[in-house]
């Protein structure tokens, strides 16, 4: 009694509510294991069949239906194929693709469109121009066009020939014998590169390379709010694509100069404060450095070292909005390193009357607070 055929979709190993994906997947796998040019084990040739037999029903929505229903016999009373034979090349065409790259049939596939390649630059910023915005100029080397001969890499008034050994298909066929009939195995022509045509006379230019590079200059607009490391994306700037293809893009890279005064948290600024001992103490009305200049700030008194005080709309615009961060001025008291006969005479006589302090209550600062939120 003969053995009943297995289930199509454990042949696959995929699951029944495979997608159409899985099943390529799987049978591109399954077909490069048991395929008898690489396989040469003795039961390769009909594991491979059954491999093919399964994919090809379960690739067509149409008898996957009808397997789902009726089994086999579904199958079978379709009219679909109930071994290799009936196969042809419907989803044959797979295992050209896994093998050989998709090449199969009789068609001429010349090399197409090919997209040039993208570059990347750097740009140096200074904290200002980061935060306000700036147009910089830019100079870089690309891969253009030749003008001379247009891209062909022909010498004016001549053209690229069709190339002789492959005849302008751009590709070698080579067919091989196997127990399933004749494969081509399809590469591309080593003469023209896969490109069809052979420049007899090049253009004394670009010396038959159809692109020549150059130095190009243009002006980048930097946003205002730009962050150190921040990319900019020039779509078109990049390299020329070969065959009529897409050029490439130009990444530019913001490198931002730290400023001497100010560290940048997101769009808000940190700047510390220095005040001495007195001016903590009793309070002080003084002049601070913005972005945009100077500015008068009043102290309270009874300043602590790591005081922090919030000025609103003083900090980095935020990059593509419409309003800006604020300045956080942290205090640092200063105790002088030396002192004169007078100030230490002050300060004994402060310190009798002041007697031992304690702590501060200690609460998170606007600072910590929004460290642990953009921290999350």
């Amino acid at each position: 009694m003969p053995a009943s055929p297995r289930d199509l979709y454990d042949v696959l190993g995929v699951e029944r509510n495979a997608s159409a994906e899985d099943l390529k997947r799987a049978y591109r796998r399954l077909a490069m294991e048991y395929h008898p040019d690489r396989n040469s084990g003795a039961d390769a040739a009909e594991r491979f069949k059954e491999i093919n037999r399964a994919y090809e029903v379960l690739s067509d929505a149409e008898k996957r239906g009808a397997y789902d229903r009726f089994g086999h016999a579904g199958v079978d009373a379709t009219g679909g194929p109930a071994g290799f034979d009936g196969f042809a090349f419907e989803g044959f065409g797979d295992i050209f693709d896994a093998f050989f790259g998709g090449a199969r049939g009789g068609g001429r596939r010349r090399r197409g469109p090919a997209r040039g390649g993208d570059l990347r630059a750097r740009v140096r910023l200074t904290f200002e121009e980061a935060a306000f915005g700036a147009e910089k100029q830019l100079e870089y080397e690309r891969r253009e066009h030749c003008e001379e001969c247009g891209g062909s890499g022909a010498a004016p008034g001549s053209q690229p020939e069709t190339c002789a050994e492959c005849k302008g298909a751009g590709e070698i066929r080579r067919a091989q014998q196997s127990v399933f009939g004749q494969f081509v195995n399809v590469s591309a022509c080593p003469r023209c590169a896969g490109e069809g045509r052979v420049v007899s006379n090049p253009c004394g230019t670009c010396r038959g390379r159809g692109a020549v590079r150059r130095t190009r200059q243009i002006s980048v607009a930097i946003p205002a709010g730009a962050d150190d490391g921040l990319q900019i994306r020039l779509t078109g700037e990049g390299e020329a694509g070969d065959r009529g293809g897409q050029p490439g893009n130009l990444y530019v890279l913001l490198a931002v100069e730290p400023h001497e005064l100010f560290e940048r948290i997101e769009d808000h600024l940190l700047y510390d404060l220095p005040l001495n001992v007195a001016q903590a103490a009793l309070g002080a009305r003084l002049s601070i450095p913005t972005l945009e200049g100077e500015m008068e700030f009043e102290i309270p008194a009874g300043t602590q070292s790591g005081d922090e005080f919030v000025v609103r709309g003083q900090g980095v615009q935020v990059l593509n909005g419409n309003r800006r961060g604020d300045m956080i001025v942290r205090a640092a008291v200063v105790v002088p390193e030396t002192l004169s006969e007078a100030q230490r005479g002050l300060l004994e006589q402060l310190a009798e009357t002041l007697g031992t302090p304690s702590l501060p209550r200690r609460r998170k600062s606007f600072l910590e607070r929004l460290r642990d939120a953009v921290a999350g």
